[in-house]
């Protein structure tokens, strides 16, 4: 129970509800707001037309031992991308406010870009014989993006896992020539951890895009990113993400010279000839 959101315990809960608690507890459902950690007690119990004793039966109810322990679970939930809540009520309206928090994340991740060695880190990938791009879940978009982004400065870059495919015979070959780029970001897979040490044992360097929130990895790795992927409302944002996948391509270009732009007119030619893009 303990890995609940307040939506399914609110669901499991409910025959036992209160009408007093059922109205508390139809508040959360019908904003789609089920993070009490945007709430204060007080705050609820005015919006359900409640007492701060209801409120605290409700949560007692819903298993947590006070109103503080239940804001507690809701942000570790939270931390972890769980979606948890809708998006609070704004004069600007939603997009506006996806805009402003995008943008902050855009501000921390040059931060973040500018106390790592981007240009070593372009270096190795733009040397590397062969380069795998993994990404799990959510992760898996920007790993796609990014690998699309290095196949038009350079050749030989794969991308995992594929739909059916496993990992093993990627990196069965790998060695300390290549290089691997591990898009992990929240809510994790144990496959994200695995790469790390499988990496590391086969001395294979390892970049990791990961989020701030991330602990220590498995092993060590040659090169780290930490991007915010936290959004204003239930769900993450990739803004950001994609973002520093395009940083790190456009680095990796610029390390490849004149390799990386004859690459780039071969890909133009091969587009032309295939007729693949509509012309401008």
């Amino acid at each position: 129970m303990s890995g609940e959101g307040v939506r399914e315990r609110i669901e499991r809960s409910w025959p036992e509800l209160s009408p007093v608690e059922r109205q508390i507890a139809q508040l959360l459902l019908d904003r789609a707001d089920d993070d009490l950690a945007a709430w204060t007690t007080t705050e609820l119990a005015d919006a359900a037309g409640a007492s701060k004793a209801s409120v605290s039966r409700f949560v007692r109810r819903l298993g947590f031992g006070s109103f503080a322990q239940a804001r507690t679970a809701a942000r570790s939930l939270r931390a972890r991308g769980v979606p948890t809540g809708g998006l609070p009520a704004t004069p600007a309206g939603p997009a506006a406010l996806h805009v402003e928090h995008d943008t902050a994340n855009l501000v921390r991740t040059a931060d973040a870009l500018a106390r790592v060695d981007l240009q070593a880190c372009a270096r190795l990938v733009a040397r590397a014989r062969r380069v795998l791009v993994l990404g799990w879940r959510n992760s898996f978009p920007v790993a796609l993006h990014l690998r699309e982004q290095l196949l038009q400065a350079r050749p030989d870059v794969a991308l995992g896992p594929q739909p059916g495919q496993t990992v093993a015979e990627e990196f069965a070959d790998l060695g300390p020539r290549d290089a691997v780029v591990l898009v992990a970001f929240r809510r994790r897979t144990p496959h994200a951890a695995a790469a790390v040490r499988l990496a590391h044992a086969q001395a294979v360097p390892l970049v990791l895009f990961t989020d701030p929130a991330a602990g220590p990895t498995a092993a060590p790795v040659a090169h780290r990113f930490e991007v915010p992927v936290d959004g204003p409302g239930a769900f993450d944002s990739y803004a950001a993400a994609m973002t520093a996948a395009a940083v790190l391509a456009e680095g990796v270009l610029a390390a490849r010279g004149s390799a990386g732009r004859d690459r780039v007119h071969a890909v133009g030619r091969a587009h032309r000839d295939l007729g693949e893009l509509e012309s401008p």
